[in-house]
C-alpha cells in the first residue's frame, strides 16, 4: 500500500476528502463499512446500480457519484501504486506505470449501467 495522507500531494487533498466523507455518510447513515479493500468497491457498485433503479436524475445524485468515485479512485491509489493528479480541475489517478484512470467518469458510467469501479480497479492493478 502506498503512503497515508500526510505522504500525500496537493492534488489528493479534495479527492481525499470526498473519499473520507462518503466513508463516513455510508457508515452513519446507511450503515455500509467502506474499508478502502478492493473488494468494498463490488458494494459501491451494488449501491451506484440501487441509485440508478430508483431513478434519482443525475443532477439530484451528483455528488454521490463524485464522493463514490473519489473513493474509488482512492482505493486504485492504495492497492494499485497510484496517486492523484489534478489537471485543468480535472482529478485523475496515475498508476506507478503510467497510465491515467478516471474513476470519477466511471462513477458516473456506474450510474447509467455502463460501467463498474470494481472493474477500473481490477485492470488498473493489471500489470501491462
Amino acid at each position: 500500500m502506498s503512503g497515508g495522507p500526510a505522504q500525500r500531494p496537493g492534488s489528493a487533498a479534495k479527492p481525499l476528502r470526498w473519499a473520507a466523507d462518503t466513508v463516513a455518510v455510508m457508515r452513519e447513515g446507511a450503515r455500509v463499512r467502506l474499508d478502502y479493500s478492493a473488494q468494498s468497491l463490488w458494494r459501491v457498485d451494488r449501491m451506484i446500480e440501487e441509485i440508478r433503479q430508483e431513478g434519482a436524475p443525475y443532477a439530484a445524485v451528483q455528488c454521490v457519484l463524485r464522493g463514490f468515485g473519489a473513493y474509488g479512485g482512492e482505493v486504485v491509489v492504495r492497492w494499485a501504486g497510484g496517486e492523484w493528479v489534478q489537471e485543468a480541475g480535472a482529478h485523475w489517478v496515475r498508476t506507478w506505470d503510467g497510465r491515467f484512470w478516471d474513476p470519477f467518469e466511471e462513477a458516473r458510467r456506474c450510474y447509467t449501467g455502463e460501467g463498474s469501479l470494481r472493474l477500473l480497479c481490477r485492470d488498473a492493478m493489471r500489470c501491462e
